[in-house]
């Protein structure tokens, strides 16, 4: 498949010198044995493939801008799909990463002899013996003191909550628990969110316990399942919670089980999946201990006290001390600065903007502060010097290639290095732009060539051809995109030190075991739903958390990049902003309600023609203590009151402060501090001069609307030529101003394009307020026109919609309005087209009484335009091409002339009698309204925290409790649950409901294997996007029976989602027919080579999709009440597409 060139500026190989002999932490690399086992670490579960794709529509947008500014690399956000793998959180915590393999391997051996050891003294002597020490003394090192304090908690009986630093030990608690668990001859449940993470925890206790003594639990594994050890995912875990609700462990699933690990419990904020954690807290027995392993969050407290109140006696142990330190950097485009300053409390000053602007200016930054000071100040009002000084043009003159920080590291010997850059096509194209930057010596070169020759015979078709040859560069890339196999391979080179650099997504931010010496960052932001925004404190932490490595590192490095948009300020911002608390994201599901009051079961009697019933089920009111038993609502319990009261007081202050400084407040202090004569002539002189500023207000309305009107014929004028080019300004909330260069597209009333003005005309966002409205008709009525919001496209590619207000200057240039050949589309129409296939998600700027600012991302469709839009620097007063009228110039004088009276009442009032006095009551007022000024914020700070917690669930589950009355899955008066009901209790999906209709249709009894199969992708091909970069590609389309079956289930799909809709439920149904054609092509047999050739996928994105469609056909066989063909077509279907390279290995 053919790539674009990226147009990329070729470097000759840099050979740096070495300093570091990278044999200290390279490990013995022995093929196959351990050599990229199918269930790696980057293996996905089912939970995490749902999580795992990536929002790429700006992908290739991230590489093109390797022409302008490479460094913008972190730009366009993936926004990986739902925190993409959701975020793949497969944490090792061993205290011992300093061993090479053979020296771990011996000492693993010698764990394990001792683990034995323990255990023949717990039979011998008894279980008294288990204590602190003896648990510490299956270790060769001396554990830390968090460590000694959790082990401790655990073996008084209590549950325990440890909330510690990524990499700190924390595993190492859970390790210990499961020793003196088995010596006791006890089991332990070990849980973890991602079955690739399970997988990882299976090899590694079977290593201290032994085979016999370890089991995994899974969606499609079970081996060993009756072992004292049994790791799991937490959904497993939760199922069988369901039905152990109010029973004690004996009489469940849980038999014999004393403890439970609950792994990256911080997941309890993840939005998707978060109920899960809850559930399993809320619905396990009491007598079981629970040890909950998170990183570090700002509220830990309340999880140990939520713990503690619905489950029994909890400890809080934390730490927040870092095994290896962290020294945070800043790279620009010309050096590679401490991020902080010496005491580490603040930023580095050498990074402000007007240090900036002088390093990039070429002044001499070493001068002294006087000597710039005295430096001439330069006038003019031209745009180039205006731009110069503008915050944006400092930071892009700053914005440095990665050329340039990665020559910083090598320099310092800050490699091997984990780059992040959020965006698939952002990594890609990072490599290729390092083709020829030679990273690895002669024989680390031979190693590689080696491994890859290897890896190819043993997995041909999962080589990423693309990237192979980068390999031998020392680069690679890891998102994904990328095979899970192949990220596997990427894994086990960079640990052996044979790759420098890997280019990664968020997927390696959460904890692959990746560890590396430095972590670069290249973005502070990211594209999401929403729009482009700030990393929050906890993501930065956590990909900060990849660099140093225990035992090998002395400290870990971590590079914060200059982009555009963001700067050393705004990285100080987000790192000192603090932690962010655990929320909680409870939500009911169709799963929950149906297993919660779904005991009774209708079952068909073969000697009659009616329904027996078995059992009966909770009822409401037991489900409601449950449900109310969430994390949300103990938080809301503890921490609303107090929030509300306080929020209430602060309130009151406000409005008691603002009376104190309203008109009749002064008017009556004044009156009691000055002479009867002084206060006469102050007051007089004051309703005067607030009648003069009224009218100086309107006159300046006046001047802004008579230059929007000035604007409107003169770009009606050039608009009918061509598209002119434009300037856009605003200030944001911080009062920095920005300007945009944009290129016009039109008014949106002349525009073919019904989407634009739907919006604008139908839309309370984007009226007028009523007064201004009122105004600006009486202004038209002299015009005779409308006032109406336009459209441009801005050179950041993203589409603007404002009124005249907030357009600075037209230029005389622009783009030609003509056919590029006989017979085109003329450019106007091309853009118009272009915006109305937008989604039409617009976001305020600005605002202003005279009509809004407001912006959309643009598409790639649109980048080539934006690309072509001119910097403002390159226009000169000259190209400007402002016609205002007589009616702007007369109004421009009368609100000189306003101004200037109003000036002069001022200074009359300050010469009267009593100003003096007077003034102190002014400023006291001032004082007043900033201290107002911070009440408010404090006040819209308290009410954000408190729609954070406001507490929920039980209203979502009756809602959804309603709906599977009336479609009869379960009688919520009886508690009755019918087939329909019984077959969603069982699925795992994100609508059961929705899936178990599906199943029970008859419709799919008539269909092949490979038919059924492509039906079923099309249920979990959610989030699986086109990759619109790859040119000449296609995809295969699914066979006309699969069609037909499809549209026949969009109608069932139609009728759920009303019903949905009626009782206020939001769960999606998911029915999407693109890629059905792949699923069936791969179950039909074919290749992965003939499956993936100029396919318009991602391998990894075709890869999830299919181990998705894999995962829901091997749950068939084991669902009650379904068709036994179904279940035989589902079970050959599945066998058919679990094949490589999507085949996995357990252990």
């Amino acid at each position: 498949m053919s790539k674009k060139a990226c147009g990329i500026e070729k470097f000759q190989p840099l050979q740096f010198l070495r300093t570091t002999n990278y044999s200290q932490f390279k490990t013995s690399y022995k093929f196959p044995k351990s050599s990229f086992p199918i269930e790696s670490q980057s293996q996905l579960s089912e939970e995490e493939n749902e999580a795992e794709s990536d929002v790429d529509e700006d992908d290739d947008v991230v590489a093109e801008e390797y022409d302008v500014v490479s460094g913008e690399l972190g730009e366009e956000s993936e926004e990986e799909e739902e925190e993409e793998e959701e975020y793949e959180e497969v944490v090792v915590e061993n205290n011992y990463v300093n061993e090479n393999n053979d020296n771990k391997s011996r000492f693993e051996e010698f764990k394990w002899q001792r683990v034995e050891r323990l255990r023949n003294e717990v039979r011998e002597f008894g279980e008294e013996i288990i204590d602190v020490e003896e648990l510490s003394s299956i270790y060769n090192f001396r554990i830390d003191k968090f460590q000694r304090s959790a082990i401790q908690a655990f073996l008084r009986g209590s549950s325990v909550v440890v909330s510690a630093p990524t990499s700190s030990g924390k595993t190492l608690i859970a390790e210990a628990a499961a020793v003196a668990t088995v010596a006791k001859g006890r089991r332990l449940f070990y849980t973890t969110p991602l079955k690739a993470l399970s997988n990882q925890k299976f090899r590694d206790f079977r290593e201290t316990f032994g085979d016999g003594n370890v089991g995994l639990l899974t969606g499609d594994s079970a081996v060993n399942k009756d072992a004292q050890v049994l790791i799991m995912t937490t959904e497993i875990l939760r199922n069988m919670l369901y039905r152990s609700v109010g029973i004690t462990s004996s009489e469940t699933g849980l038999s014999h089980v004393d403890v439970i690990v609950l792994d990256e419990v911080h997941y309890l904020s993840d939005i998707s999946r978060g109920t899960v954690w809850e559930e399993i807290v809320i619905y396990c027995p009491k007598e079981v201990q629970l040890i909950c392993l998170s990183a570090t969050v700002a509220n830990a407290d309340e999880l140990a006290g939520w713990i503690g109140q619905i489950h029994g006696k909890t400890e809080l142990v934390t730490s927040s001390k870092r095994p290896v330190p962290l020294t945070w950097h800043f790279s620009t485009k010309t050096a590679l600065y401490p991020l902080l300053d010496e005491k580490g409390t603040s930023m580095n000053r050498r990074l402000s903007l007007s240090y900036l602007q002088i390093d990039s200016s070429g002044e001499n930054l070493n001068q002294d502060e006087g000597s710039r000071r005295r430096k001439p100040r330069r006038h003019g009002n031209d745009v180039s010097s205006r731009a110069k000084n503008d915050a944006t043009t400092i930071r892009r003159s700053q914005v440095p290639q990665v050329i340039d920080t990665l020559w910083h590291l090598e320099a310092r010997d800050m490699l091997p290095a984990v780059w992040f850059i959020f965006s698939r096509k952002g990594c890609d194209a990072a490599v290729q732009y390092l083709e020829d930057c030679r990273l690895l010596d002669e024989c680390e070169m031979s190693e590689v060539e080696l491994a890859i020759k290897r890896f190819r015979v043993q997995y041909p078709d999962a080589v990423r051809e693309s990237s192979a040859k980068f390999l031998l560069r020392g680069v690679a890339a890891h998102h994904a995109g990328c095979l899970p196999l192949w990220k596997s391979f990427i894994e086990e080179l960079f640990q052996r030190g044979l790759v420098k650099v890997v280019f990664a997504t968020e997927t390696l931010a959460a904890g692959i075991n990746m560890p590396a010496r430095t972590a670069v960052i290249s973005s502070l932001s990211k594209r999401t739903e929403s729009g482009r925004s700030l990393l929050t404190s906890n993501e930065l932490l956590q990909m900060a958390g990849r660099a140093g490595r225990r035992g090998i590192d002395e400290r870990g490095h971590v590079v914060l990049v200059q982009t555009p948009y963001e700067g050393a300020e705004e990285s100080c911002k987000i790192l000192f902003s603090g932690l962010e608390p655990l929320v909680s994201q409870f939500t009911a599901s169709y799963g929950m309600v149906l297993n919660l009051l779904g005991g009774a079961k209708v079952t068909q009697s073969p000697e009659s023609n009616y329904s027996n019933v078995s059992q009966s089920g909770r009822t409401l009111e037991e489900a409601r203590k449950l449900v109310e038993q969430s994390f949300g609502n103990y938080v809301g319990s503890n921490v609303m009151l107090a929030a509300k009261e306080e929020l209430a007081k602060i309130q009151n202050e406000i409005e008691i402060l603002t009376s104190e400084i309203s008109d009749e407040a002064i008017d009556k202090k004044s009156q009691k501090l000055l002479t009867e004569s002084a206060y006469r002539e102050i007051s007089d002189l004051q309703e005067e001069l607030r009648s003069e500023k009224r009218l100086r207000t309107e006159l300046r309305r006046r001047v802004e609307l008579e230059r929007m009107f000035s604007l409107r014929p003169l770009l009606k004028k050039l608009g009918e030529a061509h598209l002119p080019f434009m300037c856009l300004q605003y200030s944001d909330s911080g009062g920095v101003q920005h300007q945009i260069p944009a290129v016009y597209l039109g008014m949106v009333d002349s525009l073919k394009t019904s989407k634009v003005k739907n919006l604008v005309h139908d839309s309370d966002y984007f009226a007028l307020s009523v007064d201004m409205d009122i105004y600006f008709r009486d202004a038209e009525s002299e015009h005779g026109a409308e006032t109406s919001y336009h459209v441009a496209l801005g050179s950041d590619n993203s589409w603007y919609l404002f009124t005249p207000k907030w357009i600075k200057t037209v230029y005389k240039t622009g783009f030609p309005n003509v056919a590029l050949a006989l017979g085109d589309v003329l450019p106007r129409e091309i853009m118009t087209l272009l915006l109305d296939k937008e989604s039409m998600q617009w976001q305020k700027v600005a605002e202003s009484e005279l009509g809004g600012l407001w912006s959309m991302e643009g598409s790639l469709e649109t980048w080539s335009w934006s690309l072509n839009v001119p910097v403002l620097s390159s226009f000169s007063e000259d190209d400007e091409v402002l016609e205002f009228s007589q009616a702007y110039h007369n109004a421009v004088q009368c609100y000189k002339d306003q101004r200037t009276k109003v000036a002069r009442l001022k200074k009359k009032i300050a010469r009267t009698e009593g100003f003096r006095e007077y003034k102190k009551i002014i400023d006291m007022a001032k004082f007043t309204e900033e201290k107002i000024r911070r009440l408010k914020a404090r006040s819209r700070r308290l009410s954000t925290r408190i729609e954070q917690i406001e507490p929920s669930g039980w209203k979502e589950f009756l809602q959804i409790s309603n709906v599977i009355h009336e479609i009869r899955a379960l009688d919520i008066n009886t508690h009755v649950i019918f087939p329909l009901g019984e077959t969603a209790a069982a699925i795992r999906g994100e609508n059961e409901l929705w899936l178990a209709m599906i199943l029970r249709n008859k419709i799919l009894l008539d269909l092949k294997p490979a038919q059924l199969a492509a039906v079923f992708g099309s249920l979990v091909s959610e989030g699986i996007k086109l990759r619109p970069w790859k040119n000449n590609s296609y995809i295969y389309e699914p066979s006309t029976t699969v069609m037909n079956v499809i549209n026949f289930l969009d109608e069932q799909r139609s009728s759920l989602l009303q019903l949905q809709e009626k009782h206020g439920v939001k769960i999606p149904c998911c029915l999407d027919s693109q890629f059905s054609g792949m699923v069936e092509a791969w179950a039909s047999g074919l290749t992965w080579r003939e499956v993936m050739m100029d396919c318009a996928m991602d391998e990894g994105d075709l890869a999830r999709l299919l181990r998705r469609t894999i995962d829901l056909l091997a749950q068939v066989p084991k669902l009650p009440d379904i068709d036994p063909q179904l279940q035989s077509n589902a079970v050959k279907a599945s066998s058919v597409m679990d094949r490589p390279p999507l085949s996995e290995l357990v252990g």
